[in-house]
């Protein structure tokens, strides 16, 4: 019944939508701050569905085609954002079992040992070991004692800590998870993310590299100096590891008009990507912007709630930024 939805909606030539997923991390085995974001055994299950329904095509050579009015039926293209080491070590092992490509979407400024703002949180929330953290003396202070009793309390704290944080600008923003970091004594780990050597190995893979800034800013949020700063340099130092010309951009969070604007869309092409992709859920089509190319996040499961999902996405416009 999916396949025949995908072929209704979905036909080949200058019409054709291209759907494009989102993913960030597969683990190992469910996380339980993230029960819904999936395991290696779920991402398996929906990587299977998604070769029984779509043609599955490597992200550059898809909007390629259909920029040229060539695109298959049923077209998609999987894309990872950051650069976790669990893209490396779990997710790309189900990848090729499947015979299926993605775009890795890097943020330089963390790989060989570093961590995202957001993930030091995260890990103070996770690993913290006491039913409460307080926040006395810190930029915090006002958000109370953090309730830690159990995990869904865990998940509420990292969702009001990580709204209150995340549009703050950058140096405030850091001074902020520095001291949460140091005043609640736990230690975060140093092996989230890929090392250069993992990059390496994906691009070796057969897998598609992208750029996503050097420290993962909101854009809108910097100057336009900043802002062309990090797009570039980022594409610089992953275009210097990798020895090839990096093409594709994901800007970071993503939503048109409050994470970037039209402005930064022409910053991806004066710096020299090709295309650009963001977060507005929609199908990519024929007349789109291609410095904004919408892609959606479908972990629904099971399969058939996944493939209804990508049906339903099929249908929708992608929003931009003016």
């Amino acid at each position: 019944m999916i396949r025949t939805m995908f072929r209704a909606l979905s036909p080949a030539g200058r019409s054709a939508p291209l759907s494009i997923l989102i993913f960030h991390r597969v683990h190992e085995r469910t996380d339980p701050m993230f029960p819904g974001e999936g395991d290696a055994a779920r991402f398996d299950g929906l990587m299977a569905g998604l070769r029984h329904w779509c043609q599955v095509l490597p992200l550059d050579e898809a909007l390629q085609m259909q920029r040229e009015g060539r695109l298959p039926a049923r077209a998609a293209a999987i894309t990872f954002d950051d650069g976790y080491r669990d893209n490396h070590d779990v997710a790309l092992p189900i990848l090729q079992r499947h015979r299926l490509n993605a775009c890795f979407f890097i943020s330089t400024g963390f790989l060989d040992g570093g961590r995202m703002w957001n993930d030091t949180v995260i890990e103070v929330l996770r690993r913290h070991p006491g039913p409460q953290l307080a926040l006395n003396g810190t930029r915090l202070e006002a958000l109370g004692p953090l309730d830690l009793s159990g995990w869904p309390a865990r998940r509420a704290a990292m969702e009001r800590l990580l709204g209150h944080i995340k549009y703050l600008p950058l140096p405030e923003r850091q001074l902020c998870v520095d001291e949460l970091f140091a005043h609640s004594g736990v230690k975060a780990p140093s092996d989230l993310m890929m090392d250069s050597e993992q990059v390496l190995a994906m691009r070796r893979a057969g897998m598609v590299l992208g750029g996503h800034t050097v420290n993962h800013p909101i854009l809108a949020r910097l100057e336009e100096r900043e802002a062309r700063h990090e797009m570039a340099e980022g594409k610089r130092q992953l275009e210097s590891l990798l020895g090839e010309a990096v093409q594709l951009f994901a800007y970071p969070n993503g939503k048109p008009g409050r994470d970037y604007t039209a402005l930064h869309a022409r910053l991806a092409r004066e710096v020299g990507f090709a295309a650009a992709v963001t977060t507005a859920p929609g199908a990519a089509r024929i007349d789109d912007d291609p410095f904004q190319v919408p892609r959606f996040t479908p972990w629904d499961f099971p399969r058939w709630r996944f493939g209804l999902r990508m049906v339903q996405n099929l249908r929708q416009r992608g929003e931009r930024a003016l």
